[in-house]
């Protein structure tokens, strides 16, 4: 199976600046793991919409799958009760 690439949008990295280091690290790893299989058990499509949802401790990974391109672009990371907003 080919492997996708991972990439972020810009307003990403200034999320991931506010988190502590080591909740960076968990997140960063999970995304790995997504670049090998994008639909791993846990991942969710978010109703109404084209994004996906992973969840890592209190914090939410928000993505797009681009199936033909094999690209996955990560939308957002926050906090659970700020991620849908």
């Amino acid at each position: 199976m080919a492997s996708y690439e991972v990439v972020f949008k810009r307003s990403v990295a200034k999320d991931l600046r506010r988190l502590p280091k080591r909740d960076v690290a968990k997140i960063l790893e999970r995304l790995q793991a997504l670049s090998t299989e994008p639909r791993l058990p846990g991942v969710e499509k978010l109703s109404g919409n084209s994004k996906y949802r992973l969840r890592q401790g209190v914090y939410r990974i928000l993505f797009e799958i681009q199936d033909r391109r094999l690209v996955i672009v990560v939308v957002k990371v926050s906090h659970r009760r700020e991620a849908y907003r």
